[in-house]
């Protein structure tokens, strides 16, 4: 059983979530998300499940080692995780939400420890070779506290038996192992040269919960290094 922690988000875009945890408890954490901790934390790095599980992280796009903070006092401590780019924490009770949930490679922040933090790849062939972001998932399970980071404003859909949403790969956060999640060629000529919005989609079919960031870090990059490389080419053309 994962330990059963108690939480306080902070912030509205830039987020951090601190978590107190009682004498014993303890909570698992992407390297580098610390921000602050009480003086009976006990940190310690390893690679959470041994050389496998290390190498398995780093497929998805997370750090070899993980990190675990353990309360080793005799009263409540805590510490506190923020979001690694700009936008808001998403926290994900697993055991309401049947034991366990799939999110984007990228998108794991922290858990209560005995949380298992695995590798799932799409199943159909269309989302392995074309889905980009979106191929190479992390299944979270357990029946505790798990907090995944989105950018952007977040959306929530609640997706009825059969229902169809069709989403960015990007722009995809987490859903529900219930969801039926595939990849479709855009459609359209015109689409695909011109409408800025990528070749493919992800079609999200129900039931369960899909969560939507609107402004995905790759995203953002790319807004904010365009003008850059714009002025370079124009520096340059002026050689």
């Amino acid at each position: 059983m994962a330990d059963a922690i108690d939480y306080k988000i902070y912030g509205a875009d830039l987020q951090l979530v601190e978590i107190e945890l009682d004498p014993g408890e303890g909570v698992q954490a992407e390297v580098g998300t610390m921000t602050y901790m009480e003086e009976d934390i006990e940190m310690q790095t390893g690679m959470g499940g041994g050389l496998f599980s290390g190498f398995k992280r780093m497929v998805t796009g997370e750090s070899f080692f993980i990190t675990t903070f353990a309360n080793g006092g005799k009263k409540r401590a805590k510490v506190g995780f923020a979001a690694t780019s700009p936008g808001q924490i998403i926290p994900l009770n697993l055991a309401a939400l049947g034991g366990e949930f799939l999110c984007q490679k990228d998108a794991f922040l922290c858990a209560a420890s005995g949380t298992e933090i695995k590798v799932a790849f799409t199943k159909r062939l269309g989302a392995g070779f074309f889905g980009g972001e979106g191929f190479i998932l992390q299944r979270l399970q357990g029946d505790g506290f798990a907090f995944v980071q989105a950018g952007g404003a977040i959306v929530e859909k609640n997706l009825a038996r059969g229902e169809v949403l069709k989403v960015d790969t990007g722009c995809l956060v987490a859903f529900s192992s219930s969801v039926d999640y595939d990849i479709q060629f855009m459609k359209g000529i015109k689409n695909l040269l011109f409408g800025g919005e990528g070749l493919f989609l992800a079609k999200m079919t129900g039931p369960g919960k899909v969560y939507i960031q609107s402004l995905p870090f790759s995203r953002l990059m790319a807004r904010i290094t365009s003008p850059l490389q714009n002025q370079i080419a124009r520096l340059g053309g002026d050689d």
